[in-house]
């Protein structure tokens, strides 16, 4: 092993670095993730308010009108919530066949005797299982994803390996929980992904006790508002966490590796940084020491309706229509 990828070598075998770390280095690196989550929040503040206007349409939300005058007749007519369910009805057959064969491997190259084939086969079959029977709640939040793409534009899912649950995992994403800058040109290029996390107590005391989380004791959970959760705080209200996707110097070599930094909402206190490659996935120069690129794991898919007119990332649908 080459000298320059020791240090990212000990990173993949941490299971937090940040226990690794000294205070100073802890403080630091969480203000700057609070920071940077904050700027690309900011930046996504007007789509943001369009998309609880579109979904006031789609549930139909009975609203006072006070124009031309006090209590005039307020008819709003399913027209969102119509066309979102006929957008599902066509779609989901197409990518959850009734066969169960949602994976469909490719075969490349020349295939004579059909050994290609029939490993194509096998690992269609395989994963089309992992996703129907190994992974929790997938097909239904497939189905819940193509229902909301019309109306909000834009969904997302999460696929990634749960130490926890030692499995696969893929789950869905609602937009206003992943914020990236406005202006980002996609996922793969964009510098921050952070997902907004409700975790319960019980859930982080899991987490710190398997050796995941720093074990840091943040109180009573504080809700801001406008989050998923009632304004109603007891033992069981989760606390606010930002899962940050982003790049970090640890080995001080100038060059920013990738790597997840997890935080407290409230306090902004860090609780995990863990690797986001694979030593694989680094690139040498050619003088085969110094790094050239990494490879970051990618763990989101976007799903787009209509790409948005201003160039953004946040794709439209069907609510900005009307």
């Amino acid at each position: 092993m080459d000298e320059e990828q020791k240090p990212l070598a000990a990173m993949l075998e941490s299971v937090n670095i940040a226990e690794s770390l000294d205070e100073q280095q802890l403080k630091d690196i969480g203000r700057d993730a609070e920071k940077g989550f904050t700027l690309d929040h900011q930046s996504r503040l007007d789509w943001e308010k369009n998309i609880d206007e579109w979904t006031k349409l789609a549930k139909q939300t009975i609203e006072p009108k006070t124009y031309p005058w006090p209590k005039a007749s307020n008819i709003k007519y399913p027209l969102l919530s119509t066309a979102a369910m006929q957008f599902a009805a066509r779609a989901y057959p197409s990518l959850v066949p009734s066969n169960g064969k949602i994976v469909n491997a490719k075969v490349i190259g020349k295939d004579p005797d059909g050994a290609k084939h029939q490993v194509a086969e096998a690992v269609s079959m395989y994963m089309s299982y992992q996703l129907l029977e190994e992974m929790d709640s997938w097909e239904e939040e497939m189905d819940k994803l193509l229902i909301m793409l019309p109306i909000v534009g834009t969904m997302f899912k999460k696929t990634y390996w749960d130490p926890l649950k030692e499995a696969n995992c893929s789950h869905l994403v609602m937009p206003k929980n992943l914020v990236v800058n406005y202006w980002a040109r996609s996922l793969k290029d964009a510098e921050r992904i952070s997902e907004i996390l409700e975790v319960s107590p019980r859930k982080v005391k899991e987490r710190q006790q398997s050796g995941l989380w720093l074990d840091i004791d943040f109180g009573k959970a504080n809700q801001p508002e406008g989050t998923m959760n009632a304004p109603i705080v007891d033992e069981t209200t989760p606390h606010m966490f930002i899962e940050q996707h982003t790049f970090l110097d640890l080995d001080d070599d100038g060059y920013a590796e990738p790597y997840i930094v997890t935080f407290e909402y409230n306090s902004g206190k860090l609780l995990r940084i863990s690797r986001r490659y694979h030593l694989d996935d680094v690139k040498l120069k050619d003088d085969g020491k110094t790094i050239a690129t990494i490879k970051p794991i990618q763990m989101y898919t976007k799903f787009g309706f209509i790409p948005n007119p201003d160039g953004s990332f946040y794709d439209i649908g069907f609510g900005i229509l009307l």
